[in-house]
């Protein structure tokens, strides 16, 4: 049965979200910069959106050169743990459809806004129900966050990933076994996923121009000059050759909830029940994946729509719904002693994720 692995990659993300937030962007040039905080633009373009893009402005790019491109463009700051409490409600969504798999190996998030998904058991290897699966995920996406994915589907992570490339943003686009070459081989050398600058600029100076060029060229010279291990890796990447398994990496990932306030409040017997039903929402997902957790972060966006979040480290692994609640109960207690705007939104995530290894509740201790 052929393996059908899929690559989500959110178009430009942050920018989006940001769209999303405040309609009034949508139609204009937004570029979300990470700030030093040295002057008003000192810092770097984190993202933008792709009218931004038409102007010439780039991801790395430093926001002040940005901004001489496009005086007119609308430069914001980076809301990280904003961005991440919706990169976990869409991370959330993406592991619904990829298949059961054991030990994490059928999903893994790349970054805030990638994943990878194995479905070959859900598709049994049928490339057209991949299709319809990958649909299925972009209407999801789009109904519950408002925002649009672009979307490879491959034989393996080499070639999905390049396919969520080919048709952004809000595409989707298949790559089978037997369509390789003819959508590998025409690529510059440099497109191909794995090869940065330094190399790619070694196989122009050898005369390798395209992937094609690379497929056909000999291989024990492709191990002289680069060693054995790199010089083969080429050679298969070329011929769209990619064995490398899915991994999600444990510890890195979180799972939380964040809603809105039945109305803007500073009222803790109000506030509570809310994060007491999300901490429910969470502890359901970890049950669902036998999974325990040691970090607890609350997050809260007040009136003026000004994000804060608190964490608080355990001092062991615990998985209990008790446990949750009693540190989000001390971690809001605290935040509100210390906050007088009311709350618009509030959010309970866990981090420090493993597989439940028979740890004792926190009460045990």
């Amino acid at each position: 049965m052929q393996r059908v692995i899929l690559h989500i990659d959110m178009d430009y993300f942050y920018a989006a979200i940001e769209e999303r937030e405040k309609p009034e962007l949508r139609g204009k040039a937004v570029v979300v910069c990470m700030l030093s905080g040295r002057s008003e633009l000192s810092g770097s373009v984190s993202t933008c959106n792709y009218i931004a893009r038409e102007f010439g402005i780039r991801s790395g790019m430093p926001c002040s050169r940005a901004k001489k491109l496009n005086p007119e463009a609308i430069f914001l700051p980076v809301r990280k743990e904003f961005y991440t409490s919706v990169s976990d409600r869409i991370m959330e969504i993406l592991r619904n459809y990829a298949d059961p798999g054991e030990n994490g190996d059928s999903f893994e998030q790349t970054s805030i806004d990638e994943a990878f998904l194995e479905i070959t058991d859900r598709t049994e290897g049928d490339f057209n129900l991949a299709f319809e699966l990958g649909m299925q995920i972009k209407e999801e996406i789009k109904e519950k966050e408002k925002l649009t994915c672009s979307i490879g589907i491959g034989p393996n992570k080499l070639i999905a990933k390049m396919a969520s490339s080919a048709k952004k943003p809000d595409g989707i686009t298949i790559v089978s076994s037997q369509n390789l070459e003819g959508f590998l081989w025409p690529l510059k050398v440099s497109k191909l996923w794995g090869i940065g600058d330094v190399t790619a600029k070694k196989l122009q100076e050898m005369g390798i121009v395209t992937v094609k060029d690379l497929a056909e060229y000999d291989v024990i010279k492709l191990i002289s000059t680069f060693g054995k291990a790199r010089g083969t890796w080429l050679k298969q990447a070329a011929a769209g050759i990619d064995d490398s398994p899915l991994k999600e990496r444990e510890g890195s990932e979180q799972i939380g909830r964040i809603a809105t306030l039945p109305e803007d409040t500073l009222d803790q017997e109000l506030i509570f029940p809310l994060l007491e039903m999300l901490a429910g929402d969470v502890i359901e997902k970890l049950n669902l994946r036998e999974l325990s957790f040691r970090v607890v972060t609350f997050t809260a966006i007040n009136s003026n729509f000004r994000m804060y979040t608190r964490s608080r480290t355990l001092n062991h692994t615990v998985s209990s719904k008790e446990a949750l609640l009693e540190a989000t109960r001390e971690i809001l207690s605290e935040f509100l002693s210390e906050n007088r705007t009311e709350l618009r939104r509030v959010g309970v995530r866990v981090g420090g994720l493993q597989k439940k290894k028979g740890q004792k509740s926190l009460f045990d201790y």
